[in-house]
């Protein structure tokens, strides 16, 4: 390999690392799955184009630079075969903050604003945040070992009502790891016509498709007559292990919606980021070779993940499609209705809980680490799923 996924990255003690959510919330002793936050170093070329920048030694006011937007449109052009132009990209600090602007430009105070469960947990917390109805859908969970979870567009229908204004889908889907069927999202462009909604598609993983040969489709893309109703939010945060740098991009085709976006952030969110904004350019500029070796180390991992979860009694998951996030099903597992909790405590491993995504009983596992990491996780949970006092 030209790059280091293998070597461990200190991100917990001051002399190796620095304050780190992942690393720090739950102590020395425990190994951090949860957050989705890779422990690799980024590309080389962005490490490198951000020192080029610090040492200019100003940090003012930037502008979103236009080699950017048109590595964007390369990028895009290359990647999923989508034309883009540099004048629909609204440069934005964070995904996150995008989702609840998108509430406050589309809809009004007790507007529905509709999502599908289990879904990123910033997801449910928009709705309540900004003064809207929150309304959800669950999706069809599998039914036997090895199938997908699915979108059951009955029971999203069932869930619109006259207030319902606001659909926001993620594409591909965390934390379940699903890549859409083309008919699936057919059902989706449908319904979402049929019941004049406005679409915010967070496609924030869409270039960590794992199986070989897989290639996004951008939701716009596939349907061009969502194109006045919908915004795309893309970002280098997880691709390229950039998410402290807090830069994104809301691509927004129709002029009359990108307005009407673009005016209802002033005030409201800062400038972009100038750092993020070098950073996300030399990764979506010359960051494809290292992002090619990510997927095959992540997609090692999952093998060893699908091996060691077929050896946990009461444990079930759906191998993920897409992401470095693993979604495991624990209510047979003998830990009780909050298994993160157990395996916290008795095995040092702290994963994301499942409730907070719409479904307890659930965790969230992040394989984005190095092997050896992640071998030393597993061996912890492995003291806990496999011991009979669990059951």
């Amino acid at each position: 390999m030209a790059y280091d996924f293998a070597t461990p990255v200190e991100r917990r003690h001051p002399e190796g690392g620095w304050a780190s959510q992942k690393w720090h919330r739950y102590g020395d002793d425990v190994l951090p799955l949860w957050v989705a936050d890779m422990d690799f170093r980024s590309p080389p070329a962005v490490v490198d184009a951000l020192q080029s920048r610090v040492a200019h030694g100003v940090y003012g006011y930037g502008e979103v630079p236009a080699t950017l937007t048109e590595t964007l449109c390369q990028w895009s052009a290359q990647h999923y075969d989508w034309p883009i132009q540099p004048e629909w990209q609204q440069w934005l600090p964070g995904v996150v903050p995008a989702l609840h602007l998108a509430a406050l430009a589309l809809t009004e105070p007790g507007d529905g604003v509709l999502t599908v469960t289990p879904i990123y947990p910033p997801f449910l917390a928009v709705a309540e945040r900004t003064g809207r109805l929150p309304q959800q859908a669950m999706l069809q969970a599998p039914s036997s070992l090895g199938e997908p979870w699915q979108l059951d567009i009955a029971a999203l229908e069932a869930a619109i009502t006259p207030r319902t204004r606001l659909l926001l889908w993620c594409h591909p889907h965390n934390p379940t790891g699903r890549v859409w069927r083309q008919e699936e999202l057919a059902a989706l462009a449908e319904l979402v016509e049929r019941h004049d909604l406005w679409v915010v598609s967070d496609e924030l993983h869409c270039d960590l498709l794992l199986d070989e040969g897989a290639r996004h489709r951008p939701l716009v893309a596939a349907f061009p007559e969502l194109a006045q109703r919908t915004i795309i939010l893309w970002a280098p945060s997880k691709t390229f292990n950039l998410a402290g740098l807090t830069s994104a991009c809301a691509v927004i085709p129709d002029p009359a919606l990108r307005q009407r976006f673009a005016a209802a952030a002033k005030g409201l969110l800062p400038d972009s980021n100038i750092l993020g904004l070098v950073a996300a350019e030399a990764a979506y500029r010359e960051g494809e070779s290292w992002r090619q070796e990510l997927l095959s180390v992540l997609r090692e991992h999952r093998a060893t993940l699908e091996a060691r979860v077929a050896s946990w009694q009461g444990v079930r998951w759906s191998a993920p499609e897409s992401t470095y996030l693993a979604w495991l099903d624990m209510r047979e597992a003998g830990l009780g209705n909050a298994p993160h909790k157990r395996l916290l405590k008795e095995a040092g491993v702290a994963l994301s809980d499942g409730a907070a995504f719409g479904c307890p009983g659930f965790v969230r596992l992040n394989f984005g680490t190095t092997a050896t990491q992640l071998e030393m996780a597993l061996s912890r949970m492995d003291a806990v799923l496999k011991s009979s006092e669990t059951r």
